[in-house]
Formats: structure tokens, sequence, C-alpha cells
């Protein structure tokens, strides 16, 4: 005679879910506080930015992030 098992893995996931939710949100938090940051706002403003359009303004990508992340001074 056969038997089967069944194993209920929902009280399982459930235990973790609730183990985790601290986690998670601790870094949902971190993540909206590094977008609210005025230098990442500016990042991915700058990130839409073509090349080209900065090469018509007399920009380079490289300089306008150094600008925004406020590095003045080469390694």
């Amino acid at each position: 005679m056969a038997g089967t098992a069944t194993i209920d893995r929902s009280a399982q996931s459930s235990i973790f879910n609730v183990l985790a939710a601290p986690f998670t949100a601790l870094g949902r938090f971190l993540v909206l506080l590094a977008e609210a940051n005025p230098k990442m706002r500016e990042l991915d403003r700058l990130s839409r930015v073509t090349d080209e359009d900065l090469a018509a303004k007399g920009l380079t990508r490289d300089g306008e992030i150094r600008r925004i992340m406020g590095v003045n001074s080469y390694l």
C-alpha cells in the first residue's frame, strides 16, 4: 500500500514573510531616502541627456558628474 505525504508550505512562507518584513521595510526606506537626495535626482536627469546634447552645450558627462558630486580635485 502506498501512502502520500502532504506538506503545507504556506505556514513556513508566512513565518518567513513575518521575519523578513522589517528588513524589507528598511530596504524600501533606504531606497526612498537615496532617491530623495538632490544629487541622485540630478544624476537621474543627466542620465536622460544624450552625449550629443551635452556636447552641443560644451559639456562632458564626466565633467557634469564631477560638478554634481562636488569632485573638484583629480586623483
